[in-house]
């Protein structure tokens, strides 16, 4: 949809708000393809490493050993494979030109991830591409957790998992990073 409204519109700011369900298990192909083709829009990616909307099914970002409504005895990577790291992912495709992953899980971080959104705006201003922000989040409901012991989780489960970093930017939008 994103794609259509894109070249139909290409005047227009066009963004995609994604859960790890949508954009890395029936999205994959779409996504893998907007990245490899260079699409010029924005994903924002929440990767709470759950079916947050739908009950908390294990899904393609659950952690090893992770418990889930579908998995209650943990995600088993034999069994059920290891996590797709989205990142890591699209910033491979040749038409992907900012791909970097944040964090929610407290007020520093947050920070970041609001810079980050800009240069992903940026990106597509400028009509260089593909841009995505994954931002690891909380799903305190389906955790079963406090939102306090829920942030801690991202800090001390996630972010070993999922590292927070860059993982691909075009040169003109690392010069706006300053």
């Amino acid at each position: 949809m994103a794609t259509s409204i894109k070249r139909v519109r290409p005047d227009l700011l066009v963004m995609t708000y994604q859960g790890d369900g949508d954009m890395i298990a029936i999205g994959t192909g779409e996504i893998v393809a907007a990245a490899g083709r260079g699409e010029n829009i924005t994903v924002i990616f929440i990767n709470n490493a759950n079916y947050g909307m739908t009950g908390g099914q294990m899904a393609p970002t659950t952690l090893p050993g992770m418990r889930t409504t579908s998995s209650p005895k943990g995600r088993d990577v034999e069994q059920m494979g290891y996590p797709i790291r989205a990142c890591e992912l699209l910033a491979s495709q040749d038409g992907a030109s900012y791909i970097v992953r944040r964090s929610l899980h407290d007020a520093k971080n947050i920070r970041l991830a609001k810079k980050a959104i800009r240069l992903a705006f940026e990106t597509q201003i400028r009509g260089l591409g593909f841009s995505m922000v994954e931002l690891l989040s909380t799903c305190p409901t389906n955790w079963h957790m406090s939102p306090a012991e829920a942030a801690r989780w991202v800090e001390e489960k996630m972010i070993p998992y999922y590292p927070l970093g860059d993982y691909k930017i075009h040169p003109l939008i690392n010069e706006l990073k300053v």
